[in-house]
């Protein structure tokens, strides 16, 4: 089977018709595709795939703003509760061939009504669910118009609607294939289906109907195909990279990050000619955290969870263990990036300070030896031992513990962690995602609010951030609200991360935004 797909390749790329095929975008999933059905969008692997079939009634541009997709326009009434969006007519299912020669028809809003439908079938089990929670209806008023209502105002519905789950599909093609829609995807996008062979090679081809053009006028996109391969680690991705094979690779691993970085971060010199690298912030908090309820009279200390703030310089822990990737946490939880981020919320390296609050709480409570146990992942063990040493050069000792993921998942959840490392990369672009984690009615088990940590003021604003529709007023208290967690530092920000991409220099387009989404449709490829 594997040859007769090479086969295919090589007969695809050299017939008289397809001629062009020379211009493919080549990138390598080492993380595998479990789905091409748009419902099942959960992972970073998938969303990439999906975003090249399939559209939305919105999507998110690089700088975070929701713009039209196959939605022209949309009004919110009825207290921020009712959104009504006006469709294009110009939108097209994918040619299939399944009823016919010429198997395609204009989007309607019922599509929209029937893939919405679609996601919240206990029956479909789609991880995306959530994303209509709070959705009390939603129906096709006509062809064109399409009409949400929500139970109560959420400014942060737009940027849900931008997440592939909320896709549209054709009931006719998912219907005729059942679960094999997973496989045989018909959707909108800029792309359309070709050919999977799974574990090997996945191929995508130019939807020459796609709805979309540039400012000129030139239909989108320009490429003529996507290849995407599956070799399983990143250091195998990296070399083919390097040799010229793949077009394009994401992040920056260990096993090559010294190869191709210097230690402050820029390309080496034996790759800057061939070589382009973009980066940008991503929404994504690296942290420690205390649990609030414990009963170590350390984690109950403010002074030793300040201490920690103060007594680690993140400017050399970012050089040192990242080459310079990844931006020092001085605000508070918000990352940077996303709107309500200040640096003023956070921490900055103040040694001298760590000491007295150190000693302060020796002196309250003729504790000599204070200690704290980091609990982290094999992963992040440099980063927890780089924070140990600096830590205790202010007189608190540091023991480290290092167990599987899934341990720590189970553990954290379940308030069996005094001090923990997690991260938390948000699920859609807003900071109430964030702050989410501090809202008092979300103590884990049963919400993210793994701290524990609680504040009725916190709560207060929380609420009354859901019916701010004023963007600028809803970020200040954004703001507000994370410089109100880090004064009481229950979580210690070490770093914001990075989206880091290296492209050869034949590619240009691609562009980079904070949720790390790969968008494929302006992307050019020269000889």
């Amino acid at each position: 089977m594997k040859y007769i797909f090479i086969l295919f390749l090589l007969v695809l790329g050299c017939s008289p018709e397809n001629k062009e095929l020379t211009n493919i975008f080549r990138y390598n999933e080492h993380k595998n595709i479990s789905s091409l059905d748009p419902a099942f969008s959960k992972d970073l692997a998938d969303i990439w795939a999906t975003n090249q079939l399939f559209n939305g009634l919105v999507e998110m541009d690089d700088s975070l703003n929701v713009k039209p997709s196959i939605a022209i326009n949309w009004i919110v009434s009825d207290s921020a509760k009712t959104y009504t969006f006006t469709l294009r007519n110009d939108v097209y299912f994918h040619n299939h061939g399944l009823f016919g020669k010429d198997s395609t028809r204009t989007v309607k809003a019922s599509d929209f009504e029937y893939s919405f439908n679609r996601i919240k079938d206990k029956q479909i089990a789609s991880p995306g669910s959530w994303v209509l929670n709070k959705v009390e209806d939603f129906y096709a008023v006509n062809d064109s118009i399409f009409e949400i209502k929500l139970t109560q105002p959420f400014p942060a519905f737009l940027g849900l609607l931008t997440m592939k789950y909320c896709s549209v599909v054709p009931k006719e093609i998912v219907e005729h294939y059942g679960t094999d829609f997973r496989a045989n995807p018909i959707g909108t996008g800029p792309f359309k289906f070709k050919r999977w062979e799974e574990n090997l090679k996945l191929v995508f081809r130019k939807n020459n109907n796609y709805f979309e053009s540039d400012k000129q006028g030139e239909n989108l996109p320009y490429l003529e195909a996507v290849a995407i391969t599956f070799l399983p680690d990143k250091q195998s991705e990296f070399l083919q990279f390097a040799q010229g094979n793949l077009d394009y690779v994401s992040g920056l691993d260990a096993s090559y990050k010294d190869e191709i970085l210097t230690a402050n971060g820029k390309l080496r010199d034996n790759y800057s000619n061939d070589v382009n690298m973009i980066r940008g912030p991503y929404l994504n908090t690296e942290y420690l955290a205390f649990y609030m309820d414990s009963d170590v009279s350390e984690i109950q200390s403010e002074y030793i969870r300040k201490a920690v703030n103060y007594g680690f310089d993140r400017e050399k822990m970012m050089i040192y263990l990242r080459n310079g990737v990844g931006i020092p946490a001085h605000g508070g939880f918000i990352p940077k990036g996303l709107p309500g981020y200040s640096q003023k919320s956070g921490f900055n390296y103040q040694p001298e300070k760590a000491k007295k609050l150190v000693e302060q709480f020796k002196t309250e409570t003729g504790n000599k030896n204070p200690e704290i146990t980091i609990t982290t992942t094999s992963n992040y063990l440099s980063f927890c031992e780089y924070i140990q040493r600096e830590l205790q050069k202010t007189g608190l000792l540091v023991s480290i513990n290092v167990i599987p993921a899934s341990s720590l998942k189970d553990s954290k959840a379940n308030g069996k962690l005094d001090m923990f490392r997690a991260s938390w990369v948000a699920d859609y672009p807003d900071a109430e995602n964030y702050l989410s984690l501090y809202y008092s009615k979300n103590f884990a088990p049963n919400g993210p609010n793994y701290t524990h940590y609680k504040n009725d003021q916190f709560d207060a604003w929380y609420e009354q951030a859901f019916t701010e529709t004023n963007t600028l007023e809803r970020e200040r208290l954004y703001t507000k609200m994370d410089s109100l967690v880090m004064a009481s530092a229950p979580v210690v920000p070490m770093f914001y991360d990075e989206v880091v991409r290296f492209t050869r220099k034949n590619i240009s387009g691609l562009g980079i935004n904070p949720i790390n989404l790969l968008e494929l449709k302006r992307v050019k490829k020269t000889d």
